[in-house]
């Protein structure tokens, strides 16, 4: 049997059961949020007034979703909508919303690819990431070496080679006495003006 490009018709009836018309089945919000996914069209009316629900309904499955702790949509974002609720540009936000996030469907795949070469996702798991991680870290403990007496984190632990003494500290404090210096002498330069 060949698909239709009709949406499938749901009905909504006063004991807020759901009633799918074209498998003749009733279904639960997880059965329509997996519709969407799966890219099924569906409408939703309401049994005894016919009126066209939709809307509701999909917002009924992100709220859903929402507490089930799967949080997509980001506190500040709703307080935005919130917001626009009443305000001279509410027409506007619609179309702008829906204009972004097909924007953002579109280039899902190439940012998938981006995100997996990025991070090396899918190639080890996020090894170019843990890589980067680890060279932060490095680079975080030796400049917080330079900043410490001696150049030394702690004291020598038993039965190891004794740590590297590296010359930053001391390059760090020759470079600080220099600019005092220098500007000692514009000081007094500017004395005998």
């Amino acid at each position: 049997m060949a698909k239709s490009n009709e949406p499938v018709t749901i009905k909504k009836y006063a004991n807020r059961r759901l009633y799918n018309t074209g498998t003749s089945t009733y279904v639960t919000l997880e059965d329509l949020a997996q519709m969407v996914k799966n890219g099924e069209d569906f409408v939703v009316y309401d049994a005894k007034s016919s009126d066209d629900i939709t809307h509701s309904v999909l917002t009924q499955i992100i709220f859903e979703q929402e507490g089930k702790g799967q949080s997509l949509l980001p506190i500040n974002f709703l307080r935005q909508i919130i917001r626009f609720y009443g305000d001279s540009m509410q027409m506007l936000v619609p179309r702008y919303l829906d204009m972004s996030i097909e924007n953002f469907t579109k280039e899902q795949g190439p940012l998938r690819e981006q995100f997996a070469k990025t991070f090396g996702v899918g190639v080890g798991g996020f090894g170019v990431m843990e890589e980067q991680v680890r060279r932060n870290m490095e680079i975080f403990d030796r400049a917080f070496k330079m900043f410490l007496p001696n150049g030394r984190v702690d004291e020598q632990a038993p039965g190891t080679a004794a740590p590297a003494r590296t010359d930053d500290f001391d390059e760090l404090k020759r470079q600080v006495a220099d600019m005092q210096r220098r500007l000692d002498q514009l000081g007094d330069g500017s004395k005998k003006s």
